[in-house]
Order: C-alpha cells, then sequence, then structure tokens
C-alpha cells in the first residue's frame, strides 16, 4: 500500500515509516522538521541524540534497499500538499504532522494562535487534497485521548447512545478539551466527520493515550535510525520525563495529587494499532473512532513503575510533589473503552517494566545531554498565569 506520513520526521513518525517499510508498504511523508525548533525553543533537547534528515535518508536506504520520498514542506501551504500527493497518489494517509503539546499551546496568546491555526488549516488541507486528488484513500488522524477530557461518564470509542425526551439518537460523545491545543484537535475531529459525510471520505480518528519508550525492532542497532526522546515540560510526556529524571538523580516531578488517571501505552504498541488500522479500513463515507492506548494508570502508578524499574538496574529514586501546573481534576472517573482494536488483533504489551528498563539503560549512555538541560525539567508554564513556576509540595 502507498502510505503518506505527515510529520514524518517526528516521534511517532519516523518510527512508522520503519515499521511500515519493514512490513512491505510503500512509504512517502512531509515534515517541516519544527519539532526540533519547538524542543530548542524551550530549552530542551532529545535525551538520544537523532540524526540530521540527510543522515536518515541514508540509513534508511541502507536498511531497506531503496529511497525514501522525504519532502521538507509546510502543511499548511495547500500547493505543497497538492504538489506531494499528486507525485505519490497514496492509499492511505497517517496524518501525524502538527504540534502535539499542551504546555506550548498554553504558554501565550501568541503560541495559542498559532497552534489552532497550523492544526486546524493543515488538517483540512490534508482533507481538502485527499477530496480532489486521492478520493479512495484512507485517512488515518491522530487525535488524543485529551479531547474527551475527564467526564463522570465511561468513555465510548467516539460515540454514544442517547436518549432525550423520549427521543433516541447516536451521537458523537461530548469533547472537554483541556488545553488550546486539545481544543484544536477536537476541531480536527469535527472537521474530519463533516468531511466524511459530505464527499464519502473513509477515515479513522485515533484517540491515542500517552506513548512512551524510544525502540522499535526495525531500527535495529543503528543510531541514524532512532527516533526522538524529549524531557522538557512541553514535550516530555510523563513516562519519557520520569526516566529522564532517574537516570540524573532528580526527583521524579509528580505534579498535584498524582491520582490524574490517562490512557498510555509503548512506543511499538503505538505502531502496531497504526498499522492494524492502516489494513482494515473504513468503508466509504465511514468516520470511525478508535481509542488506542494499552491501559488507564494514574500518573502516582507510573512514577512508582519508574522507580522499581530503576531500582532493578541499581538507580535510586525519589519522588516529589510538585504543584500543578494546569487547571486539571486532581481525582476523577477514567474508564474508557478501547474494544475497537481488540477486535482487530491488537495484544498489548503487558510486560511494562521491561519497556521501562531498556529505556533507563538507554538514557543512562547520555546522561550528559540531560544534565546540561535540568532546567527544562520543572515547569514554569502555568495554565492560569499566576505563578511562573511550579514548586515543591510535598
Amino acid at each position: 500500500m502507498r502510505v503518506f506520513i505527515a510529520g514524518i520526521d517526528g516521534y511517532l513518525g519516523w518510527p512508522l515509516a520503519l515499521y511500515l517499510s519493514a512490513n512491505g508498504h510503500q512509504v512517502a511523508g512531509a515534515d517541516l522538521l519544527l519539532r526540533r525548533e519547538w524542543v530548542a525553543e524551550v530549552g530542551g533537547v532529545s535525551a538520544l541524540p537523532i540524526a540530521s534528515r540527510e543522515e536518515r535518508l541514508t540509513a534508511f536506504k541502507e536498511a531497506f534497499g531503496v529511497e525514501l520520498d522525504f519532502r521538507v514542506g509546510d502543511l499548511t501551504d495547500y500547493d505543497f500538499v497538492t504538489r506531494c500527493f499528486q507525485d505519490f497518489q497514496p492509499e492511505a494517509v497517517v496524518h501525524l504532522g502538527q504540534m502535539p503539546s499542551a504546555p506550548y499551546s498554553m504558554m501565550d496568546q501568541a503560541h495559542c494562535v498559532w497552534t489552532q491555526q497550523n492544526n486546524v488549516v493543515n488538517n483540512l488541507n490534508i482533507l481538502w487534497a485527499i477530496k480532489e486528488l486521492a478520493p479512495a484513500a484512507h485517512l488515518i488522524k491522530l487525535g488524543t485521548m485529551g479531547e474527551y477530557g475527564t467526564p463522570a461518564l465511561d468513555i465510548p470509542e467516539g460515540f454514544f447512545d442517547v436518549e432525550y425526551r423520549g427521543r433516541k439518537d447516536r451521537l458523537p460523545f461530548p469533547r472537554q478539551a483541556g488545553s488550546w491545543y486539545h481544543q484544536s484537535k477536537v476541531h480536527d475531529s469535527h472537521n474530519t466527520h463533516f468531511a466524511s459525510k459530505i464527499w464519502s471520505l473513509k477515515a479513522t480518528d485515533i484517540m491515542q493515550g500517552v506513548v512512551f519508550g524510544a525502540r522499535i525492532p526495525e531500527m535495529g542497532g543503528d543510531p541514524r535510525l532512532r527516533t526522538r526522546l524529549d524531557f522538557d515540560q512541553c514535550f516530555g510526556t510523563a513516562i519519557n520525563r520520569f526516566c529522564c529524571q532517574a537516570v540524573i538523580g532528580h526527583p521524579l516531578t509528580l505534579f498535584g495529587l498524582g491520582r490524574q488517571k490517562r490512557g498510555f501505552l509503548p512506543l511499538t504498541d503505538s505502531m502496531r494499532c497504526l498499522r492494524l488500522a492502516l489494513e482494515n479500513p473504513p468503508d466509504a463515507g465511514e468516520y470511525r473512532v478508535f481509542n488506542q492506548f494499552e491501559n488507564a494508570y494514574s500518573v502516582a502508578e507510573l512514577a512508582c513503575l519508574v522507580k522499581e524499574a530503576a531500582a532493578d538496574i541499581g538507580l535510586p529514586v525519589e519522588i516529589r510533589r510538585y504543584e500543578n501546573p494546569r487547571t486539571e481534576m486532581e481525582e476523577h472517573h477514567y474508564n474508557p473503552d478501547r474494544q475497537h482494536l481488540l477486535d482487530l488483533g491488537y495484544e498489548p504489551t503487558r510486560d511494562l517494566k521491561s519497556v521501562i528498563e531498556t529505556m533507563l539503560l538507554d538514557l543512562l549512555e547520555h546522561r550528559g545531554r540531560i544534565e546540561a538541560h535540568a532546567d527544562a525539567l520543572i515547569p514554569d508554564i502555568r495554565w492560569d498565569a499566576s505563578r511562573k513556576r511550579s514548586e515543591v509540595i510535598g
């Protein structure tokens, strides 16, 4: 299958290009390389050194024996998007090419507005390009479990049955985004659903949990093929950040009570789930939603898991609570469904500790990179902007 990956240079996009190529798909993609700039802007760096685009392309050809069509360009430029589609003629499009950080979108007015413009416009461009140039292509759009928020109800996969004043209907489950970034993803979901209805497009909206880890087998031992692993307050997801803190002896930064629950999954599971969605497309005109995560955990449970994994390899770890910089419920009901991918054959990784131990061992080799940017570990971006830095509270 010819698969176009929007955001091919990113944390998920690059390993997905390797994974799909190793499994018989023809891959092309585009990226403006902004993730590298965003991380530098907030004082961070990838804990694991990542190769340049040119080095990645060389390594890809050596590993797979073919050139990778990896274009540098802006997905908010419709002419650029249409040139990519005209040349490659995708049978499927995986849209990962957006700014993915809640804190980054909450920094100030400029970052809020830019996030909305970039994410909403580039998704609309991809929808129009599919409609005009590849109407039979299947769009796999990466959403986020954060679109749902933390309602006092169980969370279905996109839709639920409602009875109101004696009438029944099946409706989209309400979205309750918790940041300007998440609001942009809600807009994307609504626009994709609408486009599927009016243009008979095939679309899968992936409500993905928080991904952690930096290895998939298809990378082999070539450091040029590895993906990035960020630990700063904007782009460092919880377990990745905890692991980076553990290897430098920094207390794990547990925000608030640590009882906030979210869905999580290893990088290898994310790759398998995206492939399952890709290879099992919906019908024309069908907009479907997959909740994609291994299981739901509290942030405190994950911190304890990292502490246990670190102890197994001789790293003493302290967990410290910090004032929560976000405006969110500290304790809440959280019970999302995830049946659709299980029905397609998804078998979640159960031994999360081994994934974490492997990550810790990889990170130990690059401890100096993390220590040199340790200031990026403590958040100073606050949702209410009343204070500038989170304080230790326990």
